[in-house]
């Protein structure tokens, strides 16, 4: 009695196993196969696997914010600013699609709203560091240099290994005339950047400091 009770625990195991993959998401490979060719560069082919997905699960609001990412760098930002509106209206407290949209319309020139929705990502989740580089990223280019130096403080505070948010700062405490603090960051940022065109740029700077 004692074996046939632990068959029947073990096949009832089984058939939740095969009821929870009966339920997995329909759209889920074709979310992985648009992140696998977002990764390579494919951008339109990561667009229409992207799309197949809302297709199935058009109130799934990652895969508006997924897509919108794709067409941020295609540098199609209006585009990008309607995929991130349906994920923010679906999920109004996800950071990273207030975070996104932020940059979209900082690269729009459109910096108020920029700044209100960094401000917004930071309210929503205090610990998304990449919101704090964003938004240490306006006040750089305004010239408010001390509050950028906060911003990209907190963001390295928070994610050691943001290796732009260290040259961000690095370019900061340059232009506050802070030379040593400056090369130490810009140092810092090329040994951690995975990021070929950021490891570049640190390393013109620095060479110039």
């Amino acid at each position: 009695m004692k074996d046939r009770g632990i068959f029947v625990l073990a096949t009832c195991s089984v058939l939740a196993v095969m009821v929870v993959l009966s339920c997995a998401s329909p759209a889920q490979e074709y979310l992985t196969k648009g992140n696998e060719y977002f990764e390579q560069g494919q951008y339109d082919e990561a667009i229409a696997e992207y799309t197949k997905a809302i297709e199935l699960e058009p109130q799934r609001a990652e895969l508006y914010y997924r897509r919108g990412n794709v067409y941020l760098e295609k540098g199609q930002f209006q585009t990008a600013i309607a995929d991130y509106d349906k994920a923010i209206v679906l999920e109004p407290e996800s950071a990273l699609a207030y975070n996104s949209r932020g940059q979209a319309y900082a690269m729009m020139s459109q910096f108020d709203r920029a700044m209100a929705d960094y401000d917004k990502a930071i309210e929503v989740d205090p610990k998304l560091a990449v919101a704090y580089d964003s938004r240490g990223l306006m006040y750089r280019n305004k010239g408010e240099f001390d509050k950028a130096i906060a911003d990209f403080t907190k963001a390295i505070e928070l994610d050691q290994n943001l290796a732009r948010a260290y040259f961000n700062r690095g370019y900061a405490y340059n232009k506050r005339g802070d030379v040593s603090r400056a090369k130490a960051d810009l140092s810092k940022c090329i040994e951690i950047s995975t990021d070929p065109a950021l490891t570049k740029a640190a390393k013109e700077l620095l060479e110039r400091l």
